[in-house]
């Protein structure tokens, strides 16, 4: 079935191509914010009251923020492999959703929330050292990640279970104080204008359109 998916996908014209440069330039823009983001840990940022933390103390949630956030981009990957049309649509948006978030952290520097229990990635620490990252907070990023997925997957039972995962991962991380509310707040407004926006070039250009 995928691979009949994909022959027929070929047969539209330049998909390979897009296919090819929809990815270059996601790993293009995935470098540079790798770069960015250690930047952003040496930069002194500024720290507010939050009036939504203030109201309870942190809770540890790592292991069911990250069992979540791996089980949906597996989940993600496999649906959209089976529809090539719709997975360079992901890989766009995503591309964008990179760059709002890029120029989001360099606008508000933050500083994280005082009593912040750190998101270590248990399988970064299992398997390697990995850099923890505590400044990369407006917007927060799982959480976009998963509405991404909710919006770009077209399959209704599938959009439900990855909207309730979006719910789920954004009261998780406030929960943890990993995040302060209003970066939660805001990571569906520039997931769905990274969508919208890719999604008018693509009907611009005449693309082949997934929606």
């Amino acid at each position: 079935m995928i691979a009949s998916s994909w022959i027929d996908s070929y047969k539209l014209k330049n998909i390979q191509y897009k296919l090819l440069i929809s990815v270059i330039i996601l790993g293009a823009v995935l470098y540079f914010y790798s770069g960015f983001l250690n930047y952003v840990e040496t930069r002194e940022g500024f720290s507010f009251s939050d009036p939504v933390l203030n109201l309870f103390h942190p809770v540890d949630l790592t292991w069911l923020i990250f069992i979540i956030i791996y089980v949906s981009l597996l989940s993600g990957i496999i649906i959209l492999v089976r529809n090539p049309v719709r997975l360079i649509f992901a890989l766009q948006v995503y591309t964008v959703l990179i760059l709002f978030r890029i120029a989001a952290m360099y606008s508000l520097p933050f500083n994280p929330p005082p009593a912040m229990i750190p998101l270590n990635d248990p399988f970064v620490q299992f398997f390697g050292s990995g850099k923890l990252l505590t400044k990369d907070l407006f917007f927060s990023g799982h959480t976009a990640t998963l509405f991404l997925l909710f919006l770009v997957i077209d399959k209704k039972p599938y959009k439900q279970i990855f909207l309730i995962f979006t719910i789920i991962i954004g009261f998780s991380v406030i929960l943890q104080h990993v995040h302060y509310f209003i970066d939660v707040l805001a990571a569906p407004f520039f997931t769905f204008g990274s969508y919208r926006l890719v999604k008018s070039i693509r009907e611009k250009f005449s693309y082949s359109s997934p929606v």
